[in-house]
């Protein structure tokens, strides 16, 4: 079969929104590597205590096991991005998951700390990697609009449903063993191995990009997002004023205005500063920042309340946040027909909206308070929000951009995501060690002061969405 003939498969499938033949087979295939990526984010945290007796962790080596994941995955996605612009996004993508999966093997056996942490590095490198060449293997096959649509509200849901079953399933592994929670995602992206090949169609050569890899540019936005990611995650500990923590935003600083230098002269460069004159795109990516970011602080927060503060075991913790992740998946089949009969951005302005009123629901936590009172309706709101705004948020970040710039967009994109993690989980518990006092009481004004970072994020993001949403009908891609 021709290159043009295999790239015309997911296209000719692809002519509804309803997916079918090869069109959802590649579907299917790309949201498996999305929600291994959340599955393995997640899945780790429950399982840490065992980690750390099993291999004589230390508390600040301890952290590393998520953190270097974290610092690999948000270090890399912009350079993962351009190789797959550059490269071809099927060899990318593949050579990536080989990459994903032996360092989930080597995690899976490792016998000391370092061992396993370098392993989760790497590994978030691969996935720094699979993340924005698989979302820009969607943008390439399915065209923009309603196909393309319900493409993303699948993809975006099932990196929701990752996370949750990450939890759950950590909790029930670590109970086995703790290994078990490397191996599955050993297992996991080796049967993705098996079934990508032939799934994923060749990239026609006619629409890939030309040009070099802007090694300059490369380095300096690496650097840049590593050093950030790294200061941002170490700030709570060594403190906001520390001179390590002033020197390294500085540093970062520095990087990013040689980035912007550099790629002012580059005729091929990594990231185009064309892509950042749309207004409706940095809106997109300052909203995922805030969203992404605000839940997986007020996840953090949450947790710590049932587990520290409510003595809840870990798996119990973990199945709480079930709605999170099922509940999106009833929603992602109809957005869709919402966002053609509403437009993205009032569809996108009703997440918020969603989102706002369930991060103001956790305010009145105490210490006795039900799980289905107080924590249940939170949970329910997010999991519809996540699928709402994932993809209304994607799709506003990656329309009207060419076919040989979708591999940088996404992983602009996804390094927002990241970004935001890592800094609103870095603010928000720096306000709870602020303002937490002793016992359960004052543990209770730390969470309660906490959870107004990621409700005042999502608020500024509604505020800035507001404005296109009340415009007359808007467009679908607008």
């Amino acid at each position: 079969m021709s290159t043009t003939e295999k790239t015309s498969v997911a296209g000719g499938a692809a002519t509804s929104a309803k997916l079918g033949g090869a069109a959802a087979g590649l579907l299917a295939v790309l949201c498996a590597a999305f929600f291994l990526d959340a599955l393995d984010t997640s899945m780790v945290a429950v399982a840490l205590p065992t980690v750390q007796q099993a291999l004589h962790m230390s508390i600040s080596q301890l952290q590393w096991v998520v953190s270097g994941y974290v610092l690999g995955f948000g270090g890399f996605l912009l350079l993962g991005g351009r190789a797959a612009d550059l490269l071809g996004r099927r060899r990318v993508f593949l050579i990536a998951l080989i990459g994903f999966f032996l360092m989930s093997g080597l995690g899976g056996f490792a016998t000391s700390g370092t061992m396993l942490i370098a392993s989760r590095f790497l590994k978030g490198v691969s996935a720094g990697f699979t993340a924005p060449a698989g979302l820009a293997i969607i943008l390439t096959s399915f065209p923009e609009g309603p196909v393309r649509n319900r493409a993303l509200s699948i993809y975006s849901s099932t990196g929701a449903a990752g996370f949750t079953f990450g939890l759950i399933s950590g909790g029930l592994l670590s109970e086995v063993g703790w290994r078990w929670v490397f191996i599955m995602p050993t297992i996991v992206s080796g049967l993705i191995l098996l079934a990508a090949p032939r799934l994923i169609p060749t990239d026609d050569r006619d629409s890939s990009s030309r040009g070099s890899m802007d090694l300059p540019g490369a380095a300096a936005i690496t650097l840049a997002m590593l050093l950030l990611v790294f200061t941002l995650t170490e700030a709570p500990g060594v403190g906001w004023g520390a001179p390590r923590t002033l020197l390294s935003l500085l540093a970062v600083a520095a990087l990013l205005a040689v980035f912007v230098a550099v790629e002012h002269r580059q005729p091929s460069p990594l990231l185009p500063l064309g892509l950042l004159a749309s207004w409706p795109r940095v809106r997109a990516n300052l909203g995922v920042m805030a969203f992404v970011g605000g839940w997986a602080a007020a996840q953090f927060m949450a947790t710590l309340y049932m587990q520290e503060t409510r003595g809840w075991s870990a798996l119990t913790t973990a199945a709480a946040f079930w709605p999170c992740g099922v509940l999106g998946l009833f929603v992602a089949p109809r957005m869709e027909k919402l966002i053609g009969r509403f437009g993205v951005p009032r569809v996108l302005s009703f997440g918020l909206v969603l989102t706002v009123v369930a991060y103001g629901l956790l305010l009145p936590l105490g210490l006795t308070s039900g799980y289905w009172p107080a924590l249940f309706p939170t949970f329910a709101l997010i999991g519809i929000a996540f699928a709402v705004c994932f993809s209304t948020l994607s799709i506003s970040a990656t329309a009207g951009v060419a076919p040989e710039r979708q591999g940088v967009a996404s992983g602009l994109f996804q390094s927002s995501a990241q970004f935001g993690t890592a800094l609103l989980v870095a603010i928000t518990t720096a306000v709870n060690q602020a303002v937490a006092g002793p016992g359960a009481h004052g543990a209770m004004h730390g969470y309660h002061a906490a959870l107004l970072v990621p409700l005042i994020a999502a608020a500024a993001v509604l505020v800035l969405s507001l404005p296109a949403a009340v415009r007359k009908r808007q467009p679908a891609l607008a």
